[in-house]
């Protein structure tokens, strides 16, 4: 019997890690890639930009050439050699690193039209900072110091149809600005109470809150266990939406995630628009953290139609419960919440019980069929870890260090240098015959769009095709830190056109989004679906 105990816990490790099939698999990219993976961001030339904090200490990447960083103003080492940004190559499966001056630890960023990240505030020397990067194999961070008007610590950032981003919150920041600084009134901040009305004392729970730009151009913002419709033009609130059912806050520390889900039906006069939030932490769980006591974790998703004149929440039920989760929006539409604990909250050492298992959430399915529980990994990935949507259609997994410092020995979660994809089960070998192939435009090249547009797409499909099954989705990649996808947007594009050319050859036509305020300006992913299996996507870019 103490045999069969004792064999227990392994047995049951081997039964949790079959790989099932249909429910997607894991593949190890890199060991050790030096850095932990607390924010990223894929950029139209394929690559991904992996950020740490400066205030690690010593990375396990060394700069090249002998460079160091020698800063007077760190709190941890003034002279560090080593790095704290790389540029990862999705197709060669490499990386370099990349030199950051200043601390962008629990910062925001998203990416300019042209491309550009811009990567906003931090810590301590970076809590003023903007950081530009240019999609280029050889270069590196230009850094602006006070290129911010008030600090911006845990803020979110959002693109919106001018091209501008703006930037909202923060820690003890009730207030937004906007970048880049293009006027005299733009070096101002602006007053926003909702952010005091939803600061809980002692946890916050407003922080890196969640903002999606609407289909009528206002910002929908939710913190805490709240939500307004923000005309940030204007400075002010067009509507306000009822409380989350339960009240328990859903932003960190609690730490939820949230999606705004796919924009269809862009050629009608109205387009509707559905937020989905889930997971997070019961009120009072960060608290109790410090005396020991680490509460179960939220185990619902709420989700609201955000268009609608009367709108209200429909909860829902995971298959188990969730905290500091990512939810990626896949070519196809469907939901993978990815990373994450049962138990606990954000913040160091606050969370235990690694959920392995993602979650597939299909929006289009009824209420109580939307859940499918996926093959887990063997990496916990817990406090400050990531996910992002790669072109082929894999999540990159990267992160997790719920330490002051990087730890590797004698605690629950050593700090995680290792970097993982799950590719979802479209990606299996048998859909290869289904999955179509854009041969035109090149898959390399990068289209440029205009507002409505008729773009034409060749592809292949080896099967019959299907007719009915064909749609074209446009995904904008997001810059992912703390369990929140910043600018993460997808729009379902309908075909208004099918022909045939050539042997198992097509041509599809579609519209692109007629205004920046479905689509703002910038680089999208575009996929092409054939009975819900997604094509290899191509870079397009819309102005």
């Amino acid at each position: 019997m103490t045999c069969l105990l004792f064999l227990f816990p392994f047995l049951l490790h081997i039964l949790l890690s079959t790989t099932e099939a249909g429910k997607g698999e894991w593949h190890l990219l890199q060991e050790n890639i030096g850095i932990v993976g607390m924010h990223m961001q894929l950029l139209h030339n394929d690559v991904v930009v992996i950020l740490d904090r400066t205030d690690f200490g010593f990375s396990n990447l060394t700069l090249p050439e002998g460079r160091c960083r020698n800063n007077p103003r760190e709190m941890v080492v003034q002279t560090d050699c080593t790095a704290h940004s790389l540029e990862y190559d999705v197709a060669s499966n490499t990386f370099r690193p990349l030199f950051v001056q200043t601390n962008v630890w629990c910062s925001s960023g998203s990416v300019s039209p042209d491309g550009t990240l811009v990567q906003t505030g931090g810590f301590n020397d970076g809590d003023r900072t903007v950081r530009t990067f240019n999609p280029c194999h050889s270069c590196d961070w230009q850094e602006f110091d006070g290129g911010l008007a008030a600090r911006r610590w845990y803020a979110t950032n959002h693109v919106l149809p001018d091209g501008r981003q703006i930037v909202i919150g923060g820690r003890r920041q009730f207030n937004y600005e906007f970048y880049p600084k293009t006027q005299a009134t733009a070096k101002n901040t602006y007053s926003l109470p909702f952010m005091v009305q939803t600061n809980d004392a002692g946890a916050e729970n407003n922080l890196y809150p969640f903002v999606f730009l609407n289909v009528d151009g206002n910002l929908f913002i939710f913190a805490n266990n709240r939500a307004i419709l923000f005309d940030y033009q204007r400075n002010s609130i067009v509507k306000t939406y009822p409380e989350i059912p339960g009240g328990d806050p859903r932003c960190y520390p609690s730490t939820g995630s949230a999606v705004l889900l796919p924009l269809k039906n862009l050629q009608m006069p109205s387009v509707e628009a559905e937020v989905l939030i889930c997971g997070g932490a019961p009120r009072g769980a960060f608290q109790q953290t410090f005396s020991g006591r680490f509460v179960r974790a939220l185990k619902t998703c709420a989700r609201i139609k955000i268009t609608d004149p009367n709108p209200s929440w429909e909860m829902e039920t995971m298959p188990g419960a969730r905290v500091m989760s990512d939810m990626v929006l896949l070519p196809n539409g469907n939901v993978l919440l990815i990373n994450g604990a049962t138990v606990g909250t954000a913040g160091w050492e606050m969370g235990r019980n690694p959920v392995l298992n993602p979650f597939l959430y299909k929006p289009n399915n009824p209420v109580g069929s939307r859940f499918e529980l996926q093959n887990p990994s063997n990496i916990p990935r817990m406090y400050h870890s990531s996910a992002a949507l790669l072109r082929d259609g894999r999540v990159l997994v990267a992160g997790s260090n719920p330490h002051i410092y990087y730890n590797f020995s004698n605690v629950l979660f050593p700090t995680e240098l290792r970097l993982e994809a799950f590719s979802p089960s479209y990606l299996e070998p048998g859909f290869s015959n289904v999955r179509p192939r854009i041969v035109s435009p090149a898959p390399q090249s990068q289209t440029k769009l205009k507002y409505a547009q008729t773009l034409k797409l060749r592809f292949r499909v080896t099967a019959t095709l299907v007719r009915d099954s064909m749609l074209v989705t446009m995904l904008a990649p997001p810059f992912v830190t703390h369990s929140f996808s910043m600018n993460q947007r997808q729009l379902v594009l309908e075909p208004k056109k099918l022909s045939d050319v050539g042997e198992s050859t097509y041509e599809i036509e579609v519209t692109a989004p007629r205004s920046a305020i479905l689509a703002p300006p910038g680089f999208y992913l575009l996929f092409l679906l054939h009975q819900e299996i997604p094509s290899h996507g191509i870079w397009v870019q819309i102005l």
